[in-house]
Order: C-alpha cells, then structure tokens, then sequence
C-alpha cells in the first residue's frame, strides 16, 4: 500500500542560519521597507550575482514569529520568517503553483503548492528566473501583489487572503530573455526592483574568501580574474564569470588542485565551448596564476 502524501511542515522553509550576504548597496534597506509595506520585490540581474543569497539572508534577516497553520506551524528558536523557493522552468503550471489532488490509499487528498504554503504561512515566496514559467502563472500572481492579496484556489472553489507577513518576490536574468520572455509592463509595474551587478573586486574577494575557504592573495587573483573574463563580453563571451565559479575555482584550489587547474575546469569549461574563446580565457588565466 502506497504511503499518503506527506504534509508540509512550515519550519522546513526555515532558514536556521545566518546566510553570508555582504550588502554592495543599500538593497538590505530597501527590501526592508518592502517587506514591511508589503510591496512585491523585483531582482534582477546576471546569473551568480547573489540573488539567491540575498533573499535566503533576508528571510533569516526579518525574523519573526510565524502564523499558526492548523497546528503545523509553530515559531522556530530564530523566528525567521519562512522561504519557499521556486525554480521556475518552462513546464511550470499553475497548479505547480497552487497545488493539486493526489491519489493515496484512502481515495483523493488536495496537497498545497509552493505559493499556497506560503500564502498561510505568512512567509516569502521567491520565484527563481520567473519568465521561464508557462504565461498562465502570471495570472494566478496578479492578485497576490496590489492591495487585494489573493490567491483563487479554482479547483477548491477557495479565495484565500495571504496572511499579514506574505511577500512575492521574483528574480530573472534580463541578458537570457528576448521578446517571447519577458516580463509584461503590467507585471513589471506590480514590483520594486533591486538590480544586481557583478561585485567590484574587493567586495568578490571577500566573498570568494569566505566560500571557498582559500588565503586573501587566492582570492584576490580570482576576483581579477573575474574581472577580466567579465572584459571578454564585448568580444563573443556572452556571459561573463559569475562570482559563484570563481567560488567553485576557489574549492577546487582548496582541495589541492593547481589553480591554473581549477580555473580551467570551473571557468574555462564552465563557461564557454567556444574553442577561440577557450584559447582567449586560458590566457587570462596564465597571466594571473603563472
């Protein structure tokens, strides 16, 4: 006999941690008074600029005690206020969203989706790379993002207000979207946005420091690396170095692997399969790890 469904327990959605976020500008300040408006946030911006991380920190960031859920959820030592992430993709529905009716031992049991937990819950819902998504999500969003907070539950015949900590918030890669995917102005216009940039040098050394685990001097010649494959974008590269290989380069040296090594295996190949382009990063690379 096939197990039933397993429930959702909010304090799964918890981030126990502090996460390691360095502020580049005032976005922590920003997303604050978002949150505490309940205005939707925008981020946009390269891949492997720190998204990700930065709305992870601000979950922990905004602690609070979480909303009762029949009983599930309870407020974590920390009270921070509850993440559901979603990595949206091209097959990603509506009812991926919302939820839907499984079949267990007992007959049919709704479970609740990802932006519905959150909807209870009272916590951040963060859509990852949101224009991937099917175009009928976007409908489903709407509501949830002006005065009226709603989420329409058509399957259950449900119209569910978000509880008072709820926030939308939504990432894309602006340099990865054409025509077809974008976001529609009357979506856009629902949010603040916050972009995100590539860190300058000394603020990247840091971080790459304290991922990788690698002396200051490493992670010093691995920022400027970054920073001169990102110079490669005006001559074929079509997406630079993202801090977040730089950090996989910063791993690999750490584990003993040669740095020339390392960066060709985490940057070099990671980034591009264009011979020439190769050619032109393992230059770069020499002439910074000789």
């Amino acid at each position: 006999m096939d197990a039933p469904p397993k429930q959702f327990r909010i304090e799964e959605y918890v981030i126990a941690e502090e996460p390691f976020y360095v502020p580049s500008s005032d976005e922590v300040e920003i997303f604050e008074a978002a949150y505490r408006q309940r205005v939707p946030v925008l981020l946009k911006g390269p891949t492997g600029t720190g998204k990700t991380r930065f709305v992870e920190y601000m979950a922990w960031k905004l602690g609070r005690p979480l909303t009762i859920v029949k009983d599930q959820a309870r407020a974590p030592s920390n009270g921070a206020v509850p993440l559901v992430t979603v990595a949206c993709h091209e097959d990603l529905t509506a009812s991926d969203l919302i939820g839907r009716y499984l079949l267990d031992a007992n007959g049919t049991t709704w479970i609740d989706g990802p932006l519905t937990r959150a909807v209870k819950a009272g916590g951040i819902c963060y859509l990852d790379e949101v224009v991937e998504a099917r175009k009928d999500t976007t409908v489903i969003i709407h509501p949830l993002t002006d005065h009226r907070r709603l989420l329409t539950i058509d399957k259950l015949g449900q119209v569910i207000e978000a509880a008072d900590g709820f926030l939308l918030v939504v990432s894309y890669n602006p340099g990865y979207q054409n025509v077809l995917k974008d976001l529609k102005h009357s979506t856009r216009q629902r949010f603040v946005a916050l972009e995100f940039h590539f860190p300058e040098p000394d603020h990247e050394t840091k971080i790459i420091a304290h991922e990788s685990g690698v002396d200051g001097e490493t992670a010093a010649q691995l920022a400027k690396l970054g920073h001169k494959v990102r110079s490669l974008r005006a001559h074929g590269l079509k997406e630079g170095a993202s801090t977040r290989v730089l950090i996989y380069a910063g791993r690999l040296i750490k584990e003993g692997i040669a740095p020339r090594r390392a960066c060709h295996a985490a940057v070099t190949w990671g980034i591009t399969d264009d011979p020439q382009i190769q050619q032109s990063l393992d230059e770069v690379v020499s002439a910074i790890f000789p």
